[in-house]
Formats: C-alpha cells, sequence, structure tokens
C-alpha cells in the first residue's frame, strides 16, 4: 500500500476523475440520443435531458460488477497509487479530448483503461497488469459491436413480422412512441456500464489511501457524483458526434432507431451483469450498421464504420502511451 497524499490532491485526483466522467457523458451522448434524434422523435435538447435522467437513476438498476473491475481487475489494486491514478484519468481524458475535437465516436471506456494500463505499466512494468481481466476487455471490443450488430439485425426481422399487416403511416407511429422505451432502457445501459467505469478508478484510489475499511467497495457517496458527473455531461451532448452516429452511417426511420437502441440496451444489461466494462460507443454503433445493412449491405456506410474501427484499434495503445507520459511527468515533481 502506497504512502497517503495531502487530502487536498486526493479531493483534486478525485475532482479530475470526476471531470472525466463528466467528459464521458459529453462525448458519448451521442450513443444514448443519436437515433432518436436522427428519426426526429424528440427535439436534441428534450432527448439529451430525457437520456441524463436515466444516466443518473441507473445505479438503482445495476450491481457495482463493473466498477469492481476496473478498480482490481486491470491493474493490480496494490501498486496502484495516486501517480498511476493521475496517468491514468489525463491518458483518457486526453485521448478523449482528441477525438471529440474531430467528431469520431471512439471509446472513452477503453481510453481509461489503456490509461490505466499505460501507467500502471510505467510503474511497476507487466507484472501489474491483470491479464485475465484485460483479456475479458479485449474480447468485448470484438463482441459488444457484434452482437448489437447481431440482435439489432434479429429484432428488425421480428418487428417486420409483427408489424407486417400495418400501413407504414401506422408503423411509424407506434415505432415512435417505442423509441421513448428503447432510448430511455439505452440510457440506463449507458450510465449503468460507463460511470461505473469511474466510481472503479475512485474506489481504488481512496483503498490505495487506507480510506476504505473492510476491504474494496463503492461509497454510495461515490456512485451519486459520478452518476451526476456523467448525467451533467449527457445534458451539454456532444452534437459532432451525434451527427456522426445519427446519420452518416446510416439513415434511420423510427422502426430501426428502436431496433438499434434495443438491441444495444440488451448488449449491454448483458455486460453489466457480468461485471464486464464494454464500450457503449461500439455497442450502439454495430447496432446502427446492423439495422443498415438488414435493408441491404450498400445501406450502412462502411467507410465510416471503418473509419470508427481504426479509431477503435488506436484508442488502447494511444492512451496507454498517454498515460504512461503523464505518470513520468508527474513523478519528475
Amino acid at each position: 500500500m502506497e504512502a497517503h497524499i495531502a487530502f487536498p490532491l486526493l479531493v483534486g485526483l478525485i475532482g479530475i476523475a470526476l471531470l472525466f466522467d463528466f467528459l464521458n457523458g459529453l462525448h458519448d451522448a451521442a450513443n444514448s440520443i443519436a437515433t432518436i434524434v436522427s428519426t426526429r422523435v424528440l427535439k436534441p435538447q428534450y432527448a439529451v435531458a430525457w437520456a441524463a435522467f436515466f444516466n443518473f437513476i441507473a445505479f438503482l438498476f445495476f450491481g457495482l460488477h463493473v466498477a469492481e473491475t476496473v478498480g482490481k481487475g486491470i491493474v493490480d489494486a496494490n501498486i496502484i497509487d495516486p501517480q498511476v491514478i493521475f496517468g491514468a484519468l489525463m491518458g483518457a481524458i486526453s485521448w478523449n479530448l482528441i477525438t471529440w475535437g474531430l467528431g469520431i465516436p471512439s471509446s472513452s471506456s477503453h481510453a481509461l483503461i489503456g490509461g490505466l494500463l499505460g501507467a500502471g505499466t510505467a510503474k511497476a512494468g507487466l507484472s501489474a497488469v491483470v491479464w485475465s481481466g484485460v483479456f475479458t476487455t479485449s474480447a468485448a471490443i470484438v463482441m459488444s459491436p457484434a452482437i448489437g450488430l447481431m440482435l439489432a439485425l434479429l429484432l428488425v426481422l421480428i418487428m417486420s413480422w409483427i408489424f407486417r399487416r400495418f400501413t407504414p403511416q401506422g408503423a411509424d407511429r407506434v415505432f415512435r412512441k417505442l423509441q421513448l422505451l428503447s432510448a430511455s432502457l439505452y440510457s440506463l445501459g449507458h450510465g449503468g456500464n460507463d460511470a461505473q467505469k469511474t466510481m472503479g478508478i475512485i474506489a481504488v484510489l481512496l483503498y490505495s489511501q487506507g480510506m476504505l475499511t473492510g476491504g474494496f467497495h463503492v461509497p454510495f457517496w461515490v456512485v451519486l457524483s459520478c452518476q451526476a458527473a456523467m448525467g451533467i455531461g449527457t445534458m451539454l451532448g456532444g452534437w459532432k458526434i451525434v451527427h456522426t452516429m445519427g446519420s452518416k452511417i446510416t439513415r434511420l426511420s423510427p422502426a430501426q432507431g428502436f431496433c438499434a437502441e434495443t438491441g444495444g440496451a440488451i448488449t449491454l444489461f448483458m455486460a453489466n451483469h457480468l461485471g464486464v466494462p464494454v464500450s457503449t460507443t461500439h455497442t450502439i454503433t454495430g447496432a446502427i450498421v446492423g439495422v443498415g445493412a438488414s435493408r441491404r449491405l450498400s445501406a450502412a456506410r462502411w467507410n465510416v464504420a471503418s473509419s470508427i474501427i481504426v479509431a477503435w484499434v488506436v484508442t488502447l495503445p494511444a492512451a496507454a502511451g498517454i498515460g504512461a507520459a503523464f505518470y513520468a511527468l508527474v513523478r519528475l515533481f
């Protein structure tokens, strides 16, 4: 266990963690609202308020399995110190700001994990890595969009059969209402997975400072703070990424928006239950590509999807490199 730091520095680090959580909500707002905005079911300002509310209340529906994975399942909790946490957060924040500025929907989740791996290995080498957790998380990079895509395709087929006797206008009216439900479910899954990553970071920081009694756990004030920070970030939105997610990948009808959000929500609910920190960006992108491809393969704009995949591939090493650099920098002072 590392030496304790001054209380103001501890508060400052928690503040940086909550800043990352806020930026996560800002960066990933598109994940929750892209489809409901692109189908014009809700105006953007109402859509972000809707998503932010369900982001905030997600802790009422899910256990804290993802927070535990991030806190002790990526890097050995016993080597964590404030410098490692600072490096991890700055690696993730820097990469988020770069991709947000470029309008690229990369993964905040894997930016944080990359930053944690970079700072942790810069301190203690590869022996610090909890390989089982890293392999599970890495597998989720591939599995979450694939599952989202397959579920969205399946839902399109099911809904096409159920509504086969409806007129297009009648089906459209029903799915506009159903999209309110699917958007709320996706926002619940989003808040349940993404906010917990910051909870895990803050909890392991408190653990390293001897401020958690009875073993590793997440205090309730940390839960509320992280859900609130993410909700506020979502409220402020991320419009450049909304445009990419909602229109550049494929054009969506309300029925397709419902299928994409529901397929993504089911994927996130499963991940939350299993404690796997998946990327909400990966998941909804796969689902949107899936509903686009259900019409015909050319309906999904694969060039946009492929550029997003490139961003996914480079996120872990890029954030790790930045995290290691910040760790080395802070060690000089």
